[in-house]
């Protein structure tokens, strides 16, 4: 299976270290910064720009990233309305960022952006309303007033597609829908947010129930992704479909179709061009619709 995006980062996050005032204080004076701009990383050439700490960062938002190697990373929040400059690149949306920049760097501005933008969501205790600190290197906040603890936030996101198994193996299908909320032409898998008190597995068979009344039996696990828009794991699966129909909610989905293995293939080799688009490769629907079809 090829890499999913913003999967993979080589950083140790040195969680057994990073408590410690005095070693994070030593890791910062050698370490290498990545700078966001309103949620958007630096990017320099084809590269995540991680540059020498500037004096003027220091009351900036700042988290640790890891250890590449012995290179201690940090990402920083540069504030204000204008677009800082900085030699050598500039600030790149994050999805647009992942088209151009290695695996690697991808995972890192990714993980980057997901915790800056939790503590930019988070300042006050949810508790007691107090005002929390920073601590942990940017891996907890503490509320002074009331002493909860709080931890960055992953929600987690159940995406599906399902399968109909036609009785000679050769007519296999998967299901694809359209949400009112997507690009013009796209279509592709199904997604939800897990529930309290649900299984991955249940969560998907709701999800399929609500969205286009479909029944599905097995569930199987596929991979994940995080995503950090602004922060979930997307749970990718299959669902075993025991019928093909299906009836759109006319809510969320407003269309869904049947592709067969042929023309899904033919559809990511760009061979069909008409009103249907499938997910580009920096999503893990893609990899669902894609490794389904090479089966």
């Amino acid at each position: 299976m090829s890499p999913i995006a913003f999967s993979g980062s080589p950083l140790d996050r040195a969680s057994y270290a990073r408590a410690d005032p005095a070693w994070l204080a030593g890791q910062r004076s050698a370490g290498l910064f990545l700078p966001f701009w309103q949620n958007r990383p630096f990017v320099a050439g084809q590269r995540a720009g991680f540059l020498p700490g500037h004096s003027e960062w220091e009351n900036c938002l700042c988290v640790f990233l890891g250890l590449d190697g012995t290179q201690p990373l940090f990402a920083v929040d540069l504030p204000g309305d204008t677009e800082p400059v900085l030699a050598g690149g500039g600030f790149q949306e994050m999805r647009s960022a992942a088209f151009v920049l290695p695996a690697r760097d991808t995972a890192i501005a990714g993980q980057a952006k997901a915790l800056l933008d939790w503590h930019k969501r988070h300042g006050f205790c949810p508790n007691c309303g107090h005002v929390t600190q920073f601590t942990d290197a940017g891996y907890r906040r503490l509320c002074p007033q009331c002493g909860a603890e709080h931890f960055p936030r992953t929600d987690p996101v159940v995406i599906m597609l399902p399968i109909f198994k036609s009785k000679d193996g050769f007519g296999d299908q998967c299901l694809v829908g359209r949400n009112k909320r997507f690009p013009p032409l796209l279509f592709s898998a199904f997604a939800g947010f897990v529930e309290p008190g649900e299984s991955m597995e249940e969560a998907v068979r709701r999800e399929l129930a609500e969205e286009v009344g479909l029944k599905v039996g097995d569930v199987t696990y596929h991979a994940t992704q995080p995503w950090p828009f602004p922060s979930s794991l997307m749970l990718g699966c299959y669902a075993q479909a025991f019928t093909c129909d299906f009836r759109i909610d006319g809510h969320e989905i407003e269309a869904a179709r049947w592709l067969s293995k042929d023309e899904v293939r033919a559809r990511l080799a760009n061979s069909i061009e008409d009103d249907m688009k499938l997910p580009v490769a920096i999503a893990i629907a893609h990899h669902l619709i894609k490794d389904w079809a090479k089966r």
